[in-house]
């Protein structure tokens, strides 16, 4: 009985002491064997948007870099605070990533209280990846042809427009929210699941105007069953330097969209500056930069600190704008 006991008390020790030497292991061991296994890529918008057409050309490209397969989902909903927060409660070890956007790190928080996270403590920022450009696309089927034009008829036609958006409190939304509360217009929000539907919808006739992300407008950009009429970003689109920038007509207006990835909190430095290594590889390829262009996307890469500065100051940026729209979900 005493040299079982005293067997036992060999193996704990030698347990334990196993343990505190992987725990002391240098932690530069991890990033060397990381990843080991496909990576999920939660895309928090339906297929076929803009944030998720960067998120396929990304997750390809980190692929490639990586070794691994990394590996899109889709997870929409709630202006993709539901692909969020699965990402925000995923065990912080590299293979659950957030394709994140405007809208729900820095947009949906404020108009929603049912968030179940904090977008700037619940994740790692790895690097910005893109800005997408929204644009102000109308049906055919209404005499407009330019920003003024619409402005002119929502005045004379209160509350007869409706415009179709990514969901409430979404970018989408919030542009569209934004435009009506400087031009003192009166229009009806329709909610989808992203940006694809609402194209859909517009093709079809069935709403009047939506602001959707460049990506979802670009394949139907010769359609004569919509027309583009402006660009929600300070500059010119590099992508449509034709179409005209809203703000050069309404006073004020600025409303631009970018995505990044992003980490659970708590992911080791050395898994994030190796992601973040990739990342930046990626976007200085000039094929990767060429293929966002084509799914209405310029490239923006970034450091992890830029980047969480970044959703820092975009955060007080759409807290005041939810504010002055009175977006609020109940």
């Amino acid at each position: 009985m005493k040299d079982l006991s005293s067997l036992l008390s060999r193996r704990l020790i030698l347990t334990l002491t196993s343990a505190v030497l992987l725990g002391l292991m240098p932690r530069s061991a991890i990033a060397q064997s990381y990843p080991e296994r496909p990576i999920r890529l939660i895309v928090p918008f339906a297929a076929g948007g803009g944030s998720d057409s960067v998120g396929r050309v990304i997750a390809d490209r980190l692929s490639h870099e990586l070794g691994q397969p990394v590996i899109v989902e889709n997870r929409p909903g709630a202006g993709g605070s539901i692909g969020a927060a699965q990402v925000a409660k995923a065990a912080p070890d590299g293979y659950t990533l957030l394709l994140g956007s405007t809208s729900e790190l820095a947009q949906y928080p404020h108009v929603s209280g049912k968030v179940p996270y904090d977008p700037q403590t619940d994740f790692a920022p790895i690097s910005l990846v893109g800005t997408v450009s929204l644009v102000l696309t109308v049906s055919s089927k209404l005499p407009i042809k330019d920003v003024e034009e619409l402005i002119a008829y929502a005045r004379k036609n209160p509350g007869k427009l409706n415009y179709g958006s990514a969901g409430t409190g979404s970018s989408t939304h919030l542009a569209m929210a934004l435009f009506a509360h400087l031009a003192k217009v009166e229009m009806l929000n329709i909610s989808y699941k992203g940006s694809a539907p609402v194209v859909t919808d517009l093709l079809a006739g069935n709403i009047d105007l939506a602001m959707p992300t460049m990506s979802a407008v670009l394949p139907h950009i010769k359609s004569d069953r919509l027309r583009v009429i402006g660009v929600s970003t300070a500059e010119p689109s590099v992508i449509l330097p034709d179409v005209e920038v809203i703000g050069s007509v309404l006073s004020r207006y600025e409303a631009g969209l970018w995505t990044g990835l992003l980490a659970p909190a708590g992911t080791p430095n050395e898994i994030i500056d190796k992601l973040h290594g990739a990342v930046a590889k990626a976007l200085s390829e000039p094929k990767v930069q060429t293929m966002l262009i084509s799914q209405g996307a310029e490239a923006t890469g970034s450091s992890p600190a830029v980047f969480a500065a970044q959703i820092k100051r975009e955060n007080a940026v759409w807290s005041e704008v939810v504010k002055q729209t009175g977006i609020r979900i109940k």
